[in-house]
């Protein structure tokens, strides 16, 4: 995101990593589900998983995909 500082940051986060990563995750998370963008973004808003990926990114972002999605369903299912 060139429109930040170079070294503006979120909750100590890193935007330029953090916010590719949350789209990353939706669209494996839509790809896996077989759902719509706008389907997988509501079940994301629903549950407040931009939240909890957030929160988890440390442990998240060196996992791949599949553990990844799987990781928010079983977020998602304790949030039922």
């Amino acid at each position: 995101m060139k429109w930040l500082p170079e070294n503006w940051n979120y909750r100590g986060f890193d935007m330029e990593k953090l916010l590719p990563f949350k789209v990353f995750c939706l669209e494996s998370y839509k790809s896996v589900h077989g759902l719509s963008g706008l389907a997988a973004y509501e079940v994301f808003r629903k549950y407040n998983v931009f939240d909890y990926i957030e929160s988890c990114y440390n442990v998240l972002h060196s996992n791949g995909r599949l553990y990844i999605v799987s990781d928010i369903d079983d977020y998602i299912a304790h949030r039922k």
